[in-house]
């Protein structure tokens, strides 16, 4: 059927400020903020260094069994430390660094994988 998005290939979309983040460890989704310019995609883009803590706030509470702050208790604040996103756009490169796409993931010290919810990219019409 002409048009049916099903069985067809993904087509990534750019993570922009405002993206939906999620990790395996974190009990609440994050709210990625990129450090990229402007662009067509409605919203700065991420590029693949963008892991600092003013880019992917914490998923809440982090129940890595890695995480030497955890408790029998309760499981401790999330802080992330992150990794480099992978694999980035092949496609896009912003100031000679990859772009952040929604099939990219990066991954937390802690063990946690981090992956794109909502890439937070909006449609933009040339007409």
């Amino acid at each position: 059927m002409p048009g049916d998005a099903t069985g067809g290939e993904h087509v990534p979309s750019l993570v922009c400020t405002g993206a939906t983040l999620q990790c395996s460890y974190g009990t609440v989704p994050a709210t990625f903020t990129a450090s990229g310019t402007q662009t067509s995609a409605g919203s700065p883009v991420g590029v693949v260094t963008d892991v600092e803590v003013a880019n992917v706030l914490s998923f809440g509470a982090c129940s890595s069994p890695a995480n030497p702050a955890k408790s029998p208790s309760s499981p401790p604040p999330c802080t992330p430390l992150l990794a480099p996103w992978s694999p980035g756009s092949a496609q896009v490169t912003i100031d000679e660094v990859s772009a952040l796409d929604d099939s990219s993931q990066c991954t937390c010290l802690y063990r946690g994988v981090v992956l794109v919810s909502t890439a937070g990219q909006t449609a933009v019409s040339d007409q």
